[in-house]
């Protein structure tokens, strides 16, 4: 059997999502999904790779959701004859996309002018129903939407792969059984902020990749700031797009430089001027328009603390008062994150010294098997002149660390320490 896993995984992340939004308008959430992934599975046995593989896959999807519509069609109809009273009320008012329609004719896709056919950005919105709570909005549309594996998720959220499995299942469950409608709402802000949480953590995930890829994930980070283009010119105005977007770009502004090869490399140690001063700039102005409209938000304040790196001409330059300020404001706004307050904790070391730094350290809680969280405690520790404890902590980061960048900066960290 020929070894398609490659082109597969190529072809799910890049046009899984894309299938998957046009068959849903079909068919509905649960038989198109399973409909892509049977195609998926099929497609692990191509002799060759087709010219056009996603062509391939929406065709098959395609065929497999009409064959199911029909069997369940079919299978509705014997019950009808065989025992009518066992047929619920749902299945005598139909559709048309599931058992009781008709399966001579499958409906075509209704197209909506006001979103410029962005399939992706629609399914985003379909999944950002106020009926699922935020995690499994976020896992839901990351895993239907963002081409994300299943494991990739689950590092995002800090969670075991199989906790992860289990929440996307339960939510696509509770959208078959509940029949929660999937439409878009007319004020689209309802869901703003589960949309601008999803699109983070895809961006998130593309800047430093927590699954099997090594380094950074270039077509997600694109993906992400395409997504949050498309949902500034949806919500005009709207402060915390235009704060995600911003930040978004600063990193994207520092992205040739975040790597030499596959080995990390710290903002403090990145080649400045090799940064897109030209995006810099109308980032900036981004963020001004932004803050003009006196909406704060978390993804505007984190848009600030990238500001303040991306205009600091030299490491030494960066004003890390004003970030561990900025920091303060957002652990405020996000309810105590232990994320936003270990990147705190590493601002006031910048700027009060490692003590203070592991003093803030000592009081989170819940990161304990977050591998940056021991990365951090070891750099201060060995600022504070620690080095044994500072070694230990670098090991346990090591251990549980994915990336295999990061294990590699780790790894180099270690031998520096023996040396």
């Amino acid at each position: 059997m020929p070894d398609n896993s490659e082109a597969v995984t190529r072809l799910a992340r890049e046009e899984s999502g894309h299938v998957l939004a046009l068959l849903t308008h079909r068919f509905g959430l649960d038989v198109a999904d399973d409909a892509v992934q049977d195609a998926l599975v099929e497609a692990l046995n191509w002799a060759v790779v087709p010219d056009n593989p996603a062509a391939w896959l929406y065709t098959v999807a395609r065929n497999r959701a009409v064959d199911r519509v029909r069997r369940d069609a079919a299978a509705a109809r014997r019950l009808a004859r065989s025992a009518p009273d066992l047929l619920s009320v749902a299945e005598h008012n139909s559709d048309g996309y599931g058992p009781g329609g008709n399966d001579e004719e499958v409906p075509e896709l209704i197209d909506d002018a006001h979103y410029s056919g962005d399939e992706h950005l629609r399914l985003l919105l379909l999944c950002c129903h106020p009926a699922l709570n935020r995690d499994t909005q976020v896992a839901l549309t990351l895993r239907l939407v963002g081409g994300l594996t299943t494991a990739e998720i689950a590092a995002a959220f800090l969670l075991p792969e199989q906790t992860l499995a289990q929440r996307i299942v339960r939510a696509k469950r509770k959208i078959r059984d509940a029949g929660i409608p999937l439409s878009i709402p007319e004020d689209l802000t309802l869901r703003v902020d589960a949309l601008l949480t999803v699109v983070y953590l895809i961006f998130n995930e593309g800047y430093l990749s927590r699954g099997s890829a090594t380094g950074a994930r270039i077509d997600l980070v694109e993906e992400a700031i395409r997504l949050t283009i498309t949902a500034r010119e949806l919500l005009p105005g709207n402060a915390e797009v235009e704060g995600l977007l911003a930040l978004e770009l600063y990193a994207r502004a520092r992205h040739g430089t975040r790597f030499r090869g596959d080995e990390l490399v710290l903002l403090e140690h990145q080649d400045r001027t090799r940064w897109d001063g030209e995006l810099i700039e109308q980032t900036n102005g981004l963020l001004h328009s932004a803050l003009a409209r006196r909406q704060p938000g978390p993804f505007q304040t984190q848009a600030v603390i990238a500001r303040h790196h991306a205009t600091a001409r030299t490491a030494a330059d960066t004003d890390w008062p004003a970030i561990a300020s900025a920091y303060a404001v957002l652990l405020a706004m996000t309810g105590g994150s232990p994320v936003v307050a270990l990147n705190r904790a590493v601002a006031v070391s910048m700027a009060d010294g490692p003590d203070a730094g592991l003093r803030l350290l000592a009081e989170i809680t819940g990161l304990e098997n977050y591998h940056l969280y021991w990365a951090t405690r070891a750099e201060l520790l060995l600022r504070a002149g620690d080095a044994d404890a500072a070694a230990k902590a670098f090991a346990r980061a090591r251990e549980l660390a994915t990336n295999a960048a990061e294990q590699q900066h780790l790894d180099r960290r270690i031998a520096q320490l023996r040396e």
